[in-house]
């Protein structure tokens, strides 16, 4: 019988076939925790604060300090999430801007 290290499974972030008892070593992309200014554990559909103004590129907007963000919803990079505003839509912060709400 072949053993494991034998074994390769294709891992599609990489692109490559690698061998299946290093996938089984990786640590899971669910395991990741995305973290805020402060270092809160951020989840879907929390609410954010800013924590400085921001200007928004091609929205000729600013957003204030203090402003809050409601339902986020987390992306593949652990430093953005994706949210939702009155006045700009498909808006994109990062982390290290933010603070979770309550």
């Amino acid at each position: 019988m072949p053993d494991d290290d034998s074994s390769y499974v294709f891992d599609e972030a990489s692109g490559e076939w690698r061998p299946a008892s290093e996938i089984a070593a990786a640590p899971e992309a669910a395991e990741r925790q995305v973290r805020d200014a402060a270092g809160n554990v951020l989840a879907d559909g929390d609410s954010v604060v800013l924590i400085k103004d921001l200007k928004v590129k091609g929205a000729n907007q600013t957003l204030k300090q203090g402003t809050v963000i409601r339902s986020i919803r987390l992306t593949d990079d652990a430093e953005e999430i994706d949210c939702r505003h009155d006045t700009i839509k498909g808006l994109v912060l990062r982390t290290e801007f933010v603070r979770k709400r309550g």
